[in-house]
């Protein structure tokens, strides 16, 4: 599954579509719960009962993992972060105890406030998940030229060379030898990823460019959240999120 960004509404309507069963099923999310839409709280709660979940960290849910470390937000809830904050002033009553201030916002959301359960979710998130049929998920990429394990942890959620690169790899190959192999230094049978939305690229369906497959479809910014079969390739997604929801954060 995509990037979510609070998009408790698209998420309940993927798992139905492919009648996920939480028991049975394996979900392996690629990152950023966070930020987007205000029902982060509900997200978490309902992925929390998947018994089968592999939750990979996006840098969006790493900032959300640092305020609760910290008690700072990082980015000063931009980017979509006013909308997590408010999620979760719901909780304590204090919806409307956040404010503009500068180019960010203030809040009295605390820490504290933040339920264990969902503290020890954003703590626990792995860096990447690899299977084993050799395919490796990762929220935004790696370098390739690189031995894949080790890399900085902010690599994993942040680097978008490997997408850009697989991207460049695909175009020259159209006019040369398709027989050509998007070289690594860690070979993966195929990679999954999120953090580059393909509204980028005026699509809201997941690409593929060598062997690497992107299925942010753009949930935070108002179109479809993606859930994708592992061995079919065979997709599945939400209605557009600006129909499930009123207004578009800001981001």
């Amino acid at each position: 599954m995509g990037d979510i960004h609070g998009n408790y509404r698209a998420l309940v309507q993927c798992l139905d579509k492919v009648q996920f069963d939480f028991t049975s099923d394996t979900l392996i999310q690629l990152g950023d719960i966070a930020d987007g839409y205000n029902e982060v709280y509900e997200c978490v709660e309902l992925l929390l009962k998947i018994e089968n979940l592999i939750a990979i960290r996006g840098n969006h849910d790493e900032w959300f993992n640092e305020f609760i470390q910290t008690g700072i937000h990082p980015d000063n809830w931009e980017q979509g972060g006013k909308s997590t904050a408010y999620s979760y002033l719901k909780l304590i009553g204090k919806e409307d105890s956040i404010m503009r201030a500068g180019n960010g916002y203030i809040s009295e959301l605390n820490p504290a406030d933040i339920p264990e359960r969902h503290q020890l979710f954003f703590r626990r998130q792995h860096l990447y998940y690899i299977d084993d049929d050799n395919n490796c998920f990762v929220h935004a990429g790696f370098n390739r030229h690189l031995a894949f394990k080790g890399q900085p942890a902010e690599t994993y959620y942040w680097d978008r060379s490997l997408w850009s690169q697989a991207l460049s790899f695909e175009a020259f190959n159209r006019n040369n030898q398709p027989g050509n192999r998007f070289q690594m230094e860690t070979p993966f049978n195929e990679i999954f990823i999120g953090h580059t939305s393909t509204i980028n690229w005026d699509t809201d369906k997941p690409m593929k460019a060598a062997n690497i497959y992107n299925i942010d479809t753009g949930a935070g910014h108002g179109h479809r959240l993606t859930i994708m079969d592992v061995a079919s390739k065979k997709y599945w997604q939400s209605d557009l999120i600006h129909e499930l929801y009123e207004v578009i954060p800001e981001n």
